[in-house]
């Protein structure tokens, strides 16, 4: 593999940055402001994208920053795994801010430069996890992504969203710890953090005990993938405004620990070790138990974003399930959910969130007949559920099919199960929904006249297209999953870490 030095990660990661500034040069300008909001997200997409050919023809790309000492490095490496996870945040942040400018116009949020200036650094730091060659470099910025994000979980500033961002910041906070630790020892035991295919831990590096600590440490220092017990914190950070939702469960935060655990089983430990030491097989257990678990727990939901978020807690350990499984279809299963997943789980909030602003309703059981009021809405949200489920014509039957063959291929008939288990439970809370929607008889007024809906057509516009373009995009996967180069960047991780699938 050639290493090719670049500054496009730099260039990558300073449109975010620059953007930033603008946004408070510009703080009285609003149209201005979110004007170079979606420019500064175009530009990045278009520097990300470039990557992917010169990553596909067998190449890394390096972009040194700062050297603190022996083995201490701060520093951005592209490999095909991190170009997947920085493809999928850079686009759905081109897309987020359109229907931001739509939803925080309608509602008259208040602190509007506040939450694009925190928005433009959480993807900063969403992209900069994405490129980051080592285990101190990826700590810097994971943790930056969770400090620069309370403000947007508390943007509402009344007691519920303090509580909710307290919440969120005391969990994932703890968790940093727990990562600070495991990334000291790691460097104590081997004298590196690089992420190398195949791991840099090795049998003889440290005692079985010693090496089963440490994949603990590293387990709870990635709370922010929602594996159970460490969940809660998901669904009370529902009380943001509903794009920050999307960042949280689509975008960055929750990509974030789940991409790091990724890099955990497969940079860090390897997926040999990770077999020595009974490991895959625990960490598939938790992580399909979570997946079960959080199925029930979204069916006795009636508030929307809520069922949402415990989906968000289910679906996240299927990535985490796939890594588990170390074998090359279920690490590609793996790999190709976090962009699919996140393009059908931004879809179903974008949807949410349409619906707040244009309907007014939360609650499930207040949206009977809200499909005919608001089609194209109901359509997209539609499309994203049965993604959710696993069925075509939507990406998550792709990912889930090879997560299917994972399971074969590691000989654990019983996870096969286990998928299928919740997917079925993945239709049990989605459905009704839809259901509602469509084939319930509207609401009335007192008057006993059908209550109508009232559009109003700009803002409405602004956050209508960007989530009838992820919904498409949910197909557009299915039937083109190389579309981004998504499949092939998967395919190219996974030969560098088994030798072929």
């Amino acid at each position: 593999m050639t290493v090719v030095e670049s500054i496009r990660p730099l260039l990558a990661i300073s449109c975010p940055v620059t953007c930033a500034l603008l946004i408070f040069l510009f703080r009285k300008r609003p149209n201005i402001r979110e004007s170079c909001t979606i420019i500064a997200g175009v530009i990045q997409f278009l520097i990300i994208i470039s990557m992917a050919p010169i990553i596909l023809e067998g190449n890394v790309i390096k972009c040194h920053l700062l050297t603190v000492g022996a083995g201490i490095v701060f520093s951005y490496k592209v490999d095909a795994f991190g170009l997947i996870f920085a493809i999928t945040s850079s686009f759905l942040w081109i897309l987020v801010s359109f229907y931001s400018i739509g939803y925080m116009r309608a509602l008259k949020e208040h602190a509007q430069t506040r939450y694009y200036f925190l928005f433009a650094l959480a993807i900063f730091s969403a992209v900069s996890i994405a490129m980051a060659e080592n285990l101190i470099t990826f700590y810097l910025f994971y943790e930056t992504l969770t400090l620069g994000t309370y403000w947007l979980v508390a943007h509402h500033e009344d007691e519920e969203a303090f509580f909710g961002a307290r919440k969120y910041l005391t969990y994932l906070l703890t968790s940093g710890w727990c990562l600070f630790t495991a990334v000291v020892l790691t460097y104590c035991i081997t004298g590196t953090t690089d992420f190398v295919g195949g791991g840099i831990l090795r049998s003889d590096s440290a005692s079985k005990f010693t090496l089963t600590v440490l994949f603990v440490l590293f387990a709870l220092g990635s709370m922010k993938a929602a594996w159970m017990p460490f969940h809660s914190w998901l669904p009370g950070a529902m009380v943001a405004p509903t794009p920050v939702s999307a960042l949280l469960h689509a975008v960055a935060v929750v990509k974030a620990g789940v991409f790091g655990f990724g890099r955990i089983v497969c940079y860090v430990y390897g997926t040999d070790l990770m077999s020595e030491l009974g490991l895959g097989v625990i960490l598939a257990s938790v992580a399909a138990f979570t997946m079960i678990v959080g199925s029930f727990l979204a069916i006795g939901e009636d508030n929307l974003k809520k069922r949402l978020a415990y989906c968000t807690v289910s679906q996240l350990s299927y990535i985490i399930f796939g890594m588990a499984l170390l074998s090359p279809f279920g690490v590609t299963g793996a790999m190709i959910h976090i962009p699919f997943h996140g393009f059908m789980k931004i879809t179903l909030f974008l949807c949410a969130g349409a619906i707040i602003v244009i309907a007014g309703k939360k609650q499930i059981s207040q949206m009977a007949g809200i499909g005919r009021a608001m089609p194209v809405t109901m359509i997209a949200f539609t499309i994203g559920a049965i993604g959710m489920c696993g069925a075509p014509p939507a990406c998550g039957f792709i990912s889930k099919w090879f997560l299917c063959l994972g399971t074969l291929q590691s000989g654990q008939l019983v996870f096969l199960a286990v998928i299928l288990t919740s997917s079925l439970l993945d239709a049990v809370y989605f459905f009704p929904i839809v259901r509602t929607a469509f084939f319930e008889k509207p609401a009335e007024t007192s008057g006993g006249k059908v209550e109508i809906i009232e559009k109003k057509h700009p803002i409405y516009l602004f956050m209508v297209i960007p989530l009838a373009i992820t919904g498409i995009f949910s197909i557009v996967f299915c039937l083109f999953p190389r579309t981004f180069y998504i499949l092939d960047l998967a395919e190219m991780a996974v030969r560098s870490l088994f030798g072929g699938m």
